[in-house]
């Protein structure tokens, strides 16, 4: 850990300690990861990458494919403060983050929380802006698998700066409706994850979600966010500003100022609806949307290439989860599909980006439409509470279509593989 993130977290932990007049809660959490890689490709190759230089497949990124091996996935230090029953505060630090280029990444949530009437609240500061149903709802420590599904942790479970308003309706033990809406920087898919020191977004983002829920083991709702660039508009002005792109090819591409005027358009749609008794949990999401800034047309320097085949580029992503719960034994299995281009659109003169003809990956499908078929075991220290601590074994297979081959071991065509990871979280 380094000395700087212990001094921010120990200046925040004296800081929070002048709240103990009033009302203080600290909580912890723990995750520790063991990967098993069970074949060698997702070793030895590197992420399949398009003309427009995309790596789309989120996995490879994080480098968790990189090598067998420990990981410490989370160490999150949890404190919520209360001045009265209106007004209250929520941080979280995870100190095994280390800073980056962008910004410190050890302060997870800073969130002011003022309930303005009964029914009404206002959420202001840096958290996960109210969207998708696994990263924004589903607490970490309550994570049926070993991470989110690819939907959730591309799209979902990054956090942003901005104001939220909570209107909450209906009965608690029946019916009952939270409508939430807001603003935020619209700056989650930079380098520090919307954890930025310096907002520099001129434009901002606006979302809603309608959540929804009947008793305890009903949930359901929607969602909408929308949003633009990452770059200021004066920096990207017509006389300033250069767009590269000769990745799309010479005919039928769309002109730099499109590609301006269309200020990498960033959308998302989806709904969800989640079972959970003592026996059975269920869950299932759907989300689309245009990629946008995500993969942006237009970047962060003076000059650059595009980054994915179409100005309009629209995902489709979906997950169904399953669970049978026997005490503290939990047999669970998830279905999970992401595909980064489902309108097939390219412009590259009519040649599909993701089908190369000649090279190591000749004859290989390398289309950004990835599954995740995962099969686990989770085992619960405390059977009444599945928060506190258990044991997570999963097996993740994979479709085969996210690494390049390598060319040194004589491999050709569409690579990639499974994995097996065990997870064990304590959390207080």
């Amino acid at each position: 850990m380094k000395l700087r993130n212990l001094s921010a977290l120990a200046v925040a932990l004296a800081g929070a300690a002048t709240l103990s007049a009033q009302e203080l809660k600290v909580t912890s959490l723990i995750e520790v990861w063991y990967t098993q890689m069970l074949e060698n490709t997702l070793r030895n190759d590197a992420a399949f990458k398009p003309a427009s230089g995309a790596a789309y497949y989120d996995g490879m990124s994080s480098g968790r494919f990189a090598e067998n091996g420990f990981t410490v996935k989370r160490a999150e230090i949890y404190l919520s403060g209360k001045i009265s029953d209106n007004l209250s505060v929520n941080i979280m630090f995870d100190p095994n983050n280390a800073a980056n280029t962008v910004g410190n990444n050890v302060l997870q949530d800073g969130q002011i929380i003022w309930k303005v009437v009964p029914s009404f609240t206002i959420l202001a500061g840096q958290f996960k802006m109210p969207t998708t149903y696994e990263a924004t709802i589903v607490a970490a420590r309550n994570i049926i698998f070993f991470d989110r599904n690819q939907l959730n942790r591309v799209f979902g479970d990054k956090r942003d700066r901005g104001v939220v308003g909570v209107y909450s309706f209906g009965d608690p033990k029946g019916f009952n409706t939270k409508v939430n809406f807001g603003i935020s920087n619209g700056s989650t898919d930079d380098g520090s994850s919307g954890k930025t020191a310096v907002d520099a977004n001129a434009q901002k983002d606006f979302f809603g979600r309608l959540q929804m829920a009947y008793g305890s083991e009903h949930q359901f709702g929607a969602y909408y966010r929308e949003g633009g660039t990452a770059v200021k508009t004066s920096t990207y002005a017509p006389s300033t500003f250069t767009i590269t792109t000769t990745a799309w090819g010479t005919t039928g591409i769309p002109s730099v100022q499109d590609i301006k005027d269309n200020a990498d358009r960033t959308t998302l749609l989806g709904a969800y609806y989640a079972y959970d008794s003592s026996t059975w949990h269920f869950d299932a999401e759907a989300a689309t949307g245009e990629l946008g800034r995500r993969f942006a047309t237009i970047p962060t320097a003076s000059a650059g290439a595009v980054g994915r085949e179409h100005l309009h580029q629209k995902y489709l992503g979906y997950a169904i989860t399953g669970v049978y719960k026997m005490g503290a034994h939990w047999i669970a299995a998830r279905y999970d599909m992401l595909n980064y281009n489902s309108g097939n659109d390219w412009y590259a003169g009519g040649v599909n980006p993701y089908m190369p003809t000649t090279g190591a990956n000749a004859g290989g499908d390398f289309s950004p439409k990835y599954t995740e078929t995962t099969v686990g075991y989770n085992y619960l220290f405390v059977p009444s509470k599945y928060s506190y601590g258990k044991l997570k074994i999963d097996f993740i297979m994979r479709s085969k279509n996210f690494l390049s081959s390598s060319a040194a071991l004589g491999q050709t065509g569409a690579q990639g593989g499974n994995s097996l990871v065990a997870s064990l979280m304590f959390g207080f």
